[in-house]
Order: structure tokens, then C-alpha cells, then sequence
């Protein structure tokens, strides 16, 4: 594991030269940082596969993990609704393009201000993706419910604001009633009860946090299986 001190990044090296060399070390890369073309100049030196682990536009590990869950409680997601409520923000970008990849519906409740890109939302058909203003309108008659932290990692001077701008963006006991009686809660962790997540949700019978966590590692193995061998061994 390296940070940025412990490499020449912070003394100013090009991320193309450090990709070059890194890569030439390792059987495969996995990159956390904020600026997703910092993994895109990254991935177009490097000799061998480049993971993203997360950056301020997409988190697809977080994503494949949650589908994952879906799969392991209910089989296919294929025509189900899913449930976005909160932040526009990379969790939800990526939960747009499985939309599209596994062919569901994807219903996004955001606060003004803080909704999808615009650019994230061009091409795609209504029977993937609707946008909302009111999270009872996007919870009703979901299959599943998902949300995240209102403050992202990298926007905590924002928090203020955003605590008073997502009020009313809680799932608790109202939204989930809107949903289906069997819908799932999915949460990427870590969560902050009585804001995003009210603590009976998130700790009640349809909440699958835990093995959403954990599935994290499972999936996250059969990717680097995926990337290192071109298929997954059984």
C-alpha cells in the first residue's frame, strides 16, 4: 500500500512516469483517489490492470459488492426498481451505469443542488433511470433501497450546508413502507444513524449492510481472479 508521500507523486513525478514503474513491480494496481482521470492517465501507461477503488465520479467495487448482495438474497435484479436516495454523488453515478449493464430501474431522490449530472444522464432510457424531487415517490414500490453518507469523503467543509440541504432525505420507516414489503436496505458503510439512515432501518430485518461489507472482499477477489487469469475459476 502506497499513499502519496511514499512515492514521488509528492515531489511532483508525472502519474504517467510512476505508472510505468509501478506497474512493471506489480500483477495488478488498485487506486483510491479524488480526481477520476488520475486513474485514467494511470491505466494508459500501465502494463497491467488498473482497479478503480474509488474516485470522486465512480465507485464500481462498492456497486459490483451491492449486486452481488442482491443476487445472493434474490436472484436475477434483471426488471427490478431500485431506490437511490441522497447525494448525486459517485455511488450514485455508478448505480446509473449498472442500470444500464444489468437492466433494471434505477428511481434517484436528490435535494436541489446536489442531483445527478447531467452529463452522467445523457443517453440513458427512462426504463433505466427517473429522477426525483420527493424520496416517497422514488421508494414507492422499489425492490430495493439504497443511500449513503450525505458529506462525502473530500466535501467535509460542505457539511453544514448539506445537513440542513438533505433534511427530509432520511430512510426510515415512512420510506421503506413505500416500498415493497420484501425490499431490501443497502447501505456502502460507513453510516451515520439518524441522518441518512435511521438506526431502526438500519439495523432492522431488510437492511443487509453486513453481508453487503463483506461481500466486498468476495467480490473483489473474483475481480483480481477475473483480471490476472481472463476468467474466474470454479
Amino acid at each position: 500500500m502506497l499513499n502519496t508521500g511514499e512515492t514521488q507523486l509528492g515531489r511532483g513525478e508525472p502519474i504517467e512516469d510512476v505508472a510505468r514503474i509501478i506497474s512493471r513491480m506489480v500483477d495488478i494496481v488498485m487506486i483510491r483517489t479524488f480526481e477520476h482521470a488520475n486513474i485514467e492517465r494511470f491505466a494508459s501507461q500501465s502494463r497491467v490492470p488498473v482497479v478503480n477503488g474509488l474516485t470522486n465520479d465512480y465507485h464500481p467495487c462498492q456497486v459490483l459488492a451491492d449486486v452481488y448482495t442482491w443476487f445472493e438474497n434474490r436472484g436475477s435484479i434483471r426488471g427490478k426498481t431500485v431506490a437511490w436516495i441522497g447525494d448525486g454523488n459517485n455511488m450514485c453515478n455508478t448505480w446509473i451505469q449498472a442500470a444500464r449493464i444489468f437492466d433494471f430501474k434505477l428511481n434517484v431522490a436528490t435535494p436541489a443542488g446536489y442531483g445527478v449530472d447531467e452529463a452522467r444522464t445523457r443517453g440513458v432510457l427512462r426504463e433505466h433511470l427517473e429522477i426525483f424531487t420527493d424520496p416517497l415517490a422514488a421508494a414507492r414500490g422499489a425492490d430495493l433501497v439504497n443511500t449513503d453518507v450525505w458529506t462525502s469523503m473530500g466535501f467535509e467543509a460542505e457539511a453544514a450546508a448539506r445537513e440542513k440541504a438533505f433534511r427530509g432525505f432520511i430512510v426510515d420507516s415512512r420510506v421503506m413502507a413505500a416500498a415493497k414489503p420484501d425490499a431490501l436496505f443497502m447501505h456502502c458503510l460507513p453510516a451515520h444513524r439518524g441522518e441518512e439512515v435511521s438506526a431502526d432501518v438500519l439495523e432492522g430485518p431488510q437492511s443487509v449492510v453486513w453481508e453487503e461489507a463483506e461481500n466486498r472482499l468476495h467480490v473483489q477477489k473474483a475481480l483480481m481472479e477475473y483480471l490476472l487469469l481472463g476468467r474466474i475459476e470454479t
